[in-house]
């Protein structure tokens, strides 16, 4: 279940990635970089952080033919795609959860201590966007709108709790699709944020 759900999830950032090259008029080039990185980056920086070789993809090349397709249908089918904004949002988040937990299972196997295993979840399952929005010259999304990197962080922590505690994994997996997933869209609805901090200097 865990595979098809990060199938998805990739194939939906990569159209996402490439909606936001769109939106900074890059060359088809540039659309495919944003696409893969946005999709890939973040399983990239958590494997090299942890060191953990070779690289997920490097060993799936099926991955990066999907990607980039994913990224260059986007360009026709982007007004298709923008009224089908809350189905991608939807993907989005299963997609946030799914990365998140990715992250966190590869960590708890290679037998790190608890707070890198909660910091690969994280890692893995905000990184892509972090780098689109870095490469496409804006502040990245998840630490300015609707609750983002705290799901992720909270679903990593109840993986890594309920973990601890022996819980079987199908229940592991399934709770933190169920909490990551409606927290992230009730946080959608009602606009559910972190305090901001804004300071000028005088």
């Amino acid at each position: 279940m865990l595979t098809i759900i990060y199938l998805i999830a990739i194939t939906a950032e990569a159209m996402t990635g490439a909606l936001a090259a769109g939106r900074r008029n890059m060359d088809i080039f540039g659309v495919a970089v944003i696409a893969f990185l946005t999709a890939l980056g973040g399983g990239t920086v958590r494997d090299i952080v942890l060191g953990r070789f070779p690289i997920g993809w490097t060993q799936h090349p099926e991955y990066i033919y999907l990607v980039l397709f994913a990224g260059m249908a986007a360009i026709p089918l982007a007004r298709t795609i923008h009224r089908l904004s809350p189905v991608f949002l939807f993907l989005d988040a299963l997609g946030l959860v799914a990365f998140t937990l990715i992250g966190c299972s590869v960590a708890l196997e290679m037998k790190y201590a608890e707070p890198v295993i909660i910091m690969a979840g994280m890692i893995t399952g905000i990184a892509g966007g972090v780098i689109r929005d870095v490469l496409c010259n804006r502040v990245p999304v998840v630490f300015r709108q609707e609750l983002y990197a705290s799901v992720s962080f909270i679903v990593a922590l109840a993986y890594l709790l309920m973990s601890k505690l022996g819980i079987p994994e199908g229940i592991t997996i399934t709770t933190g699709f169920v909490v990551g997933v409606t927290l992230r869209m009730l946080a959608l609805r009602w606009h559910l944020s972190l305090p901001v901090f804004s300071w000028e200097a005088k």
